[in-house]
């Protein structure tokens, strides 16, 4: 195989060809005339003609140098644009979301990928509801709870509301579930292995039910809204969060009354990436999609 010559010679070949100088020539470059001449000394010999015709007012050049001199150029400017290209390319966003969100934030963020092809969002679901940007690698995140301190850039989603849910199967079915008293006789299914959120949607209601603690519990909102589309009981959702499933009639709501818990959700990033054009894009259009619930 023919040995090419050194790409550093040929760059160099290439600027003096420019300006048919060798002190411009290592100024551009920012090394010596002295490199500049050994360099294209050393091209000719490798290549086994000579490149320039070395004159008392300058450089000019060969007739084998005005022929390589436009391929050369063509060979950087393809370079040129190779890691262009390359550098341009978008690395995905790193976006960190609990589990119990995962019924709101799929769906949207894979009608974002068919709308926004360009910006790839890659998810990492957790059971923590926090996010501590200092130790953990993510370019922005949704997070429960009250509200974020200043230590980050924060938008509101919406704030939990809680309510029952069951199946449209189990709603009209032979055991009634028309009043509170109702849930009697019905298995309460928990998103959680306590019981608070029943607890908190039944205390606004002025209810007490004696099977509050007999149901069965999960360890994510998902889960237990899945059993409860089967018809197996009631589970006490987030009506923030289950919107596909109501509207798609997987789900239905026995009461019209949604508790606010005080707690929220927030969608999350570190200042020093709010100034990234394509999470500023990716932020805004989600922060749309949920004013969309409210």
């Amino acid at each position: 195989m023919k040995r090419l010559p050194p790409l550093p010679a040929l760059h160099t070949f290439l600027v003096t060809a420019q300006c048919c100088n060798f002190t411009r020539a290592a100024e551009l470059l920012h090394i010596t005339q002295g490199a500049v001449s050994r360099q294209i000394a050393g091209l000719e010999s490798h290549l086994g003609y000579a490149l320039f015709q070395r004159q008392a007012r300058g450089l000019s050049l060969t007739a084998q140098g005005r022929e390589l001199f436009p391929r050369i150029q063509q060979v950087f400017n393809l370079i040129d644009e190779a890691v262009d290209q390359v550098g341009t390319r978008r690395e995905a966003l790193q976006l960190k979301a609990p589990t119990c969100m995962m019924r709101w934030l799929l769906p949207r963020l894979l009608q974002w990928q068919k709308e926004r092809p360009d910006v790839p969002v890659e998810l990492t679901t957790t059971v923590q509801h926090a996010v501590d940007f200092r130790r953990e690698e993510f370019d922005a995140a949704v997070v429960y709870g009250a509200a974020p301190g200043p230590a980050v850039a924060s938008h509101h989603l919406f704030d939990e509301q809680l309510t029952p849910v069951c199946s449209p199967q189990l709603l009209a079915g032979p055991v009634p579930l028309n009043s509170f008293a109702d849930l009697e006789q019905h298995m309460l299914l928990h998103p959680t292995r306590d019981q608070r959120d029943w607890e908190a949607w039944l205390k606004v209601a002025g209810a007490r039910v004696s099977n509050i603690g007999k149901g069965q519990h999960f360890d994510t909102l998902d889960l237990a809204m899945t059993v409860a589309s089967q018809g197996t009981g009631v589970a006490i959702g987030d009506w923030s969060l289950i919107g596909e499933d109501l509207s798609a009639g997987r789900l239905v709501m026995p009461f019209d009354l949604r508790v606010r818990t005080g707690q929220a959700y927030y969608l999350v990033y570190p200042e020093r990436a709010g100034t990234a054009p394509q999470l500023r894009e990716l932020m805004e259009w989600l922060v749309a999609q949920a004013a969309e619930r409210v």
